[in-house]
C-alpha cells in the first residue's frame, strides 16, 4: 500500500477531529463543518487512490474504475438531492436514516471480507481468532444498528406509532436474543468449515436486525432525540468495527470518535432527563395516552385562549421576554418571523432571549440550527441551566410549539410519566402565551397543566401565521 492514502486518511483524521471541536461552540460551527468537508472529500480521495493500487477489484481495470466512479457520482446525486430537498422538520428523520445506511454498510463489508479471506489466512491462529471476532461484531453491531435506525425513522417521520411496544417478557427476549448471538459467535469462531460458520453469520445478522428492531419499538416518542443519539453512537462503532476488519486507521479513529462522541451526548441528554440511559434502552417512556393533570378530569380544566393582537400588547408593554421554542416551530417554520418579533422588541428597550432544553425538538440540537438558520444572534440563546433562575422576573414568556419541556407536572406530579425529569419553568413568569395548534398532548403523550394556569394564555392556530400577526400589530 502506497503511502500517499496514508498520509491523506492522517489529515482526514485530524481535520475529523478539529470539526467536532469546532461544532461544539455556534461561531466555530462553520469551520467545523468545513473541516468535516474536507477530511471527508480526503478520505474518499485516498481510498479512491488506494483501490487503485489493490488487487481486490482484479487489478483494477477499466471494470473497476467503473464501479468505483458509478459509485461516487451515484452516492454524489443522492446525497446532493437529499441535502436540497430536506426541509428542517425532516432533519431528525434523514439523520436516523443516514445510520442505517452506516450499519448496512458495516454488514455488507462483513461478509465481503469473510467471503473474500475466508480459507486465505496465512497468519497465525490468534490472527485469524481476532480478525472472525472483528466480523462478527461489525455485523451484528451493523445488523441491530440498520434495522433500529429504520424504526427510528419510521416513528419520526410518522409512519410508526411513536407509541412503545411493551410486549410481554420484553426484556426476556432481549436477553435471549443476545444469548443466542453469543452461542453463534462462538460456533462461527470454530473451524468447522465454510458451510457452517456462513450458517451462524446469516442467522446471527437475522437475529440482530429483529433485535435492533424490537429494541427501539419499545422506545416511546419522548425518548427519540436521544435515540437519535443513541443511533448514531452505534453507527459509529459499526465503522470503527469495519475499521478494523479492513485495516483502515482512517474509519478505526472516526468511527471511535463518532462512537464516543453519540454516547457522550446520550449520557448528557438522558442526564437533563433525569433518566439513566438503561431505563432509555428499556423503553416505556412515552405512552401515547394522555395522562391526566394530577388527578384532575380534562373536563374539569379550563384554557384561555387569546388573539395575537393581545399578545402584541403584552410584548409590547414587556420588558423581559423569552421565547421557548419546540417542535412545533420547525414544523411552522415560524423562526423567521419569530426573529423578526425579537429585532421589533429589542429596538422598543425589551430584553428577549431564547430558553433551549437540551431535548427540545426531535434530534440534539435542533433548536439551535432552526434559530441560527434565522440569523437569530448566538448571544440570545441561552441553556436552560442559564436561564431557568430568571423565568420569576419575565414578564412574558412564548411558548413556541413545545410541550413536555415546560411541563410542571414533570416537578410537582409524581404520577406524571415525566416525573423528575428537569424543564423550563415556563410558568413562574407573570403571563405565558402558547402557540399551539389544538390542546392535544405532546409527542410523549403527557398532558400538560401549564395549559390551564391563570397566568397562561393558548393561542391557537399555524405557528407561522401567529407570529406573523404578531409581528403585524406591533408594527402598527
Amino acid at each position: 500500500m502506497g503511502t500517499v492514502p496514508q498520509v491523506a486518511w492522517l489529515i482526514a483524521a485530524v481535520c475529523f477531529i478539529l470539526s467536532l471541536g469546532g461544532l461544539s461552540r455556534h461561531e466555530s460551527a462553520r469551520r467545523g463543518n468545513f473541516l468535516g468537508i474536507v477530511g471527508m472529500m480526503l478520505a474518499i480521495g485516498a481510498a479512491f487512490w488506494q483501490a487503485t493500487e489493490s488487487e481486490l477489484l482484479g487489478g483494477l481495470s477499466q471494470n473497476g474504475l467503473f464501479v468505483l466512479v458509478g459509485a461516487l457520482v451515484a452516492g454524489g446525486i443522492v446525497g446532493g438531492f437529499l441535502a436540497v430537498r430536506v426541509a428542517m422538520t425532516g432533519m431528525p428523520q434523514l439523520v436516523a436514516i443516514l445510520h442505517s445506511f452506516v450499519g448496512l454498510a458495516a454488514v455488507l463489508v462483513g461478509f465481503s471480507v469473510f467471503l473474500h479471506g475466508h480459507g486465505s489466512s496465512d497468519g497465525t491462529h490468534g490472527v485469524q481468532l481476532i480478525h472472525d471476532i472483528e466480523i462478527f461484531l461489525g455485523v451484528f453491531i451493523g445488523g441491530l444498528t440498520f434495522t433500529g435506525s429504520v424504526v427510528a425513522w419510521g416513528k419520526l417521520d410518522g409512519k410508526i406509532n411513536s407509541r412503545p411496544l411493551l410486549i410481554p417478557g420484553r426484556h426476556a427476549i432481549n436477553v435471549g436474543m443476545l444469548l443466542v448471538c453469543l452461542l453463534l459467535g462462538v460456533w462461527f469462531l470454530q473451524p468447522t468449515g465454510f458451510a457452517s460458520e456462513l450458517a451462524a453469520l446469516l442467522i446471527m445478522l437475522l437475529i440482530s436486525f429483529v433485535f435492533g428492531a424490537h429494541l427501539v419499538m419499545a422506545i416511546g416518542g419522548a425518548d427519540m432525540p436521544v435515540v437519535v443519539s443513541m443511533l448514531n453512537s452505534y453507527s459509529g462503532w459499526a465503522a470503527a468495527a469495519t475499521g478494523f476488519m479492513l485495516s483502515n486507521d482512517l474509519l478505526i479513529i472516526t468511527g471511535a470518535l463518532v462512537g464516543s462522541s453519540g454516547a457522550i451526548l446520550s449520557y448528557i441528554m438522558c442526564h437533563a432527563m433525569n433518566r439513566s440511559f438503561l431505563s432509555v434502552i428499556l423503553g416505556g417512556f412515552g405512552t401515547g395516552a394522555t395522562a391526566a393533570v394530577a388527578g384532575v378530569e380534562r373536563g374539569e380544566l379550563v384554557h384561555t385562549a387569546t388573539t395575537a393582537d393581545e399578545v402584541a400588547e403584552a410584548l409590547k408593554n414587556a420588558k423581559e421576554v423569552v421565547v421557548v421554542p419546540g417542535y412545533g416551530m420547525a414544523v411552522a417554520q415560524a423562526q423567521h418571523p419569530i426573529r423578526e418579533i425579537t429585532e421589533l422588541l429589542q429596538a422598543n428597550g425589551t430584553r428577549t432571549r431564547f430558553a433551549i432544553h437540551p431535548v427540545a425538538g426531535r434530534l440534539p440540537g435542533h433548536m439551535n440550527v432552526l434559530l441560527a438558520e434565522a440569523r437569530l444572534p448566538y448571544d440570545l440563546v441561552l441553556e436552560m441551566e442559564e436561564i431557568n433562575e430568571d423565568f420569576p422576573d419575565t414578564d412574558v414568556v412564548l411558548v413556541v410549539g413545545a410541550n413536555d419541556i415546560v411541563n410542571p407536572g414533570a416537578l410537582d406530579d409524581p404520577a406524571s410519566p415525566i416525573y423528575g425529569m428537569p424543564v423550563l419553568e415556563a410558568w413562574k413568569a407573570k403571563e405565558v402565551v402558547v402557540f399551539k395548534r389544538s390542546m392535544g398532548s405532546g409527542y410523549s403523550g403527557v398532558d400538560n397543566p401549564l395549559f390551564y394556569n391563570e397566568n397562561t394564555d393558548m393561542l391557537f392556530g399555524d405557528a407561522k401565521k401567529s407570529s406573523d400577526e404578531i409581528l403585524q400589530a406591533l408594527r402598527r
